[in-house]
């Protein structure tokens, strides 16, 4: 199917929009204004569900075009869409990219002044906008809703949507005001959306914004185009340098680490091994923040060493890995933060290194964590599927998906994948370390920490060792056969079995649990996993993880596309990704169009972009051919 040619003078009218041809209406839209072809996924299903005036919640992952669901609409239905945002130094890069489409597009926030605050409302007064971002804490100021119940709303989009669970990563307090959109514009339609929640979630958010009668739209949320790689912390600095030059030198990417401390010292450290890193977390100032997302969003090439404080509704679509130096808290934290590599479609990297530290570190947050008991003990059964990710031994992606309700066959793109680990009989292992705590806690009283416990098993006559006589225990030394990383790892393994707990008072030593009793007597056999040997060449076959490559011919178009679009993108001030997506670029360069109207059938070439870029395009494209 070809997209239709056609002027912007050819879409379709908002004063007279038939609903009986929605399906006519929100496809001509789709092709003339964002470039594209066909709808994808449940994404046709929702539009017209929305536009036809129902109520949606959908759950759709990051870079499967959720923006699309509530898009389209706003331009077919009369009146303008109010899109409910949390992200403020989003909004202006969100406007723009619309602007760039031919999209009448602008947001209320605080960082404009009264004038520019007053424009945006007469505009709306005036019937001007298609599109209207506003932050949840402005919309439910007494002004904002006097100034939306003058005019003539589309929609009511509510983006981020986990932002109003408890259980969620991101609570929002702010949130939970929303429900008043349901009393107030009881026949406007809502779609709230957000890229990850579990089952509890989704219930939660549906409650909470008086969604009860929504339709719930529940897509993949496998994202094929990401590699899954988990490894074992070593020196883990050395790791992540080895995964930046070796499979993505000069790539855009994230690195998220658990402390402030940690994100400051990661970025010093790459800056000083030559890589362009910048920092990102709360207890910078406000202008360091925006100033280095800011470069993050409009330069190529720049890494961000973040807490999870950055990128939720990070639209850039060429980041080419997130790395975790920390193990995440959750599942769901985990998922939207990978979730941000590859929005392209384009091949991306999900690293994590892991150690028996996160695991102890971790619970003691919980553990000095506010709330109830019945909140720790969540928190706690996110970190436990969280450990249980990290040891598996089958398809990452099969269990990452599998927390989320889904189910597919092995992915054959990701470590455990391309790479099986060894999957040994660790009942023995096992019953030595549980025996070592079981005869610590019987004989002395007393709980040890990993350190003292392996050298303990490994025979090693420590100062501490020798202080508490822990020499002359039966268990002393019968653990040679394995080595100090081995025994870490049965540990960790140990913890994601639910055989080995870390203790509450905050100490990070360790007790039995009541499934300890059954792999102590023999009446379980425990199989156990083992890292298998991983070169980097084999960590990272060139099919999965890398981009593919263009013919020479092709490339050399393909860069002098870049370059014409970071300089279309400085002139604009705009991110380059606003002008055009890399995806497109590489289109572009294949095909090699020679005429306009060719380039106008190719995906991201909307009928403003062809209007305003389609001859400098093609004059681009035929100086390469002159070379």
């Amino acid at each position: 199917m070809r997209k239709p040619s056609a002027s912007a003078a050819d879409l379709p009218s908002r004063d007279a929009s038939s609903l009986s041809a929605n399906h006519l209406a929100a496809s001509e839209v789709l092709a003339r204004v964002f470039g594209y072809e066909s709808f994808r996924g449940d994404q046709h299903a929702i539009v017209e569900h929305v536009i036809n005036g129902g109520d949606a919640l959908v759950l759709m992952p990051t870079g499967g075009g959720k923006s699309l669901c509530y898009q389209v609409p706003a331009l077919v239905r009369p009146g303008t869409g109010i899109v409910i945002s949390p992200l403020i130094a989003l909004m202006q890069d969100q406007v723009d990219a619309l602007t760039e489409l031919g999209v009448r597009a602008a947001f209320l926030n605080s960082t404009q002044d009264w004038q520019d605050t007053k424009d945006v409302e007469q505009a709306f007064l005036n019937g001007e906008l298609d599109l209207l971002y506003v932050a949840p804490e402005r919309l439910l100021t007494e002004r904002c809703t006097q100034l939306l119940e003058r005019g003539n709303i589309a929609l009511f989009a509510i983006d981020e949507a986990h932002c109003v669970s408890q259980w969620g990563h991101d609570f929002r307090p702010e949130y939970l005001g929303l429900s008043v959109l349901h009393e107030r514009w009881p026949n406007v339609p809502r779609i709230a959306l957000t890229a990850t929640a579990t089952d509890v979630t989704r219930r939660e958010i549906a409650s909470r914004l008086s969604l009860d009668d929504a339709q719930h739209f529940v897509a993949s949320f496998d994202r094929p185009n990401i590699r899954y790689n988990i490894v074992e912390k070593q020196d883990v600095r050395k790791q992540l340098l080895q995964l930046l030059r070796q499979e993505h030198k000069g790539d855009a990417g994230i690195i998220y680490c658990l402390s402030r401390n940690k994100v400051d010292d990661t970025a010093e450290f790459l800056c000083a091994q030559g890589i362009e890193a910048l920092p990102y977390h709360a207890g910078l100032g406000t202008q360091v923040r925006a100033h280095n997302q800011s470069r993050f969003l409009r330069e190529d090439g720049i890494v961000m060493v973040a807490t999870i404080a950055f990128g939720m509704g990070i639209d850039k679509p060429d980041v080419r890995f997130v790395a975790h130096i920390d193990m995440p808290k959750s599942i769901e934290g985990y998922y939207q933060e990978t979730g941000r590599a590859g929005r392209d479609g384009l091949p991306a990297t999900a690293w994590l290194a892991y150690g028996l530290q996160d695991v102890v570190q971790q619970r003691r947050m919980i553990d000095e964590s506010a709330g109830d008991d019945a909140f720790r003990r969540r928190l706690a059964a996110q970190l436990d599927a969280m450990l249980a990710l990290c040891e598996a031994i089958a398809c990452r992606r099969q269990r990452l998906l599998q927390y989320f309700g889904q189910r597919i066959a092995p992915c054959g793109n990701c470590d455990n994948c391309l790479q099986p680990p060894v999957a040994w009989d660790g009942t023995v292992a096992a019953q030595k370390m549980l025996s070592a705590i079981y005869r610590l806690m019987k004989e002395r009283g007393q709980r040890y920490g990993a350190g003292h416990l392996i050298d303990i098993l490994r025979g090693k006559s420590t100062p501490r060792v020798l202080e508490n006589e822990h020499q002359k225990l039966t268990v002393f030394g019968v653990g040679l056969d394995l080595t100090e990383q081995a025994w870490r790892s049965v540990l960790r393994q140990l913890l994601a079995h639910g055989l080995l707990v870390v203790d509450q008072e905050g100490y990070g030593t360790l007790a039995l649990t009541e499934e300890s009793r059954t792999v102590l007597k023999g009446e379980r056999t425990l199989m156990l996993r083992r890292e298998a040997e991983r070169s980097a060449k084999a960590t990272t076959p060139k099919s999965k993880a890398a981009l593919p490559d263009l013919p020479s011919g092709a490339q050399r178009i393909f860069e002098a596309l870049r370059q014409w679009r970071s300089e279309i993108a400085r002139s604009h001030g705009v991110p380059a990704y606003v002008i055009f997506h890399d995806a497109t670029l590489r289109e572009i360069a294949m095909a090699r169009p020679d005429s306009l109207e060719d380039l106008g059938h190719l995906n991201g070439v909307g009928v403003k972009k062809l209007e305003s870029y389609g001859e400098s395009i093609l004059t681009c494209i035929a100086e390469c051919a002159e070379r």
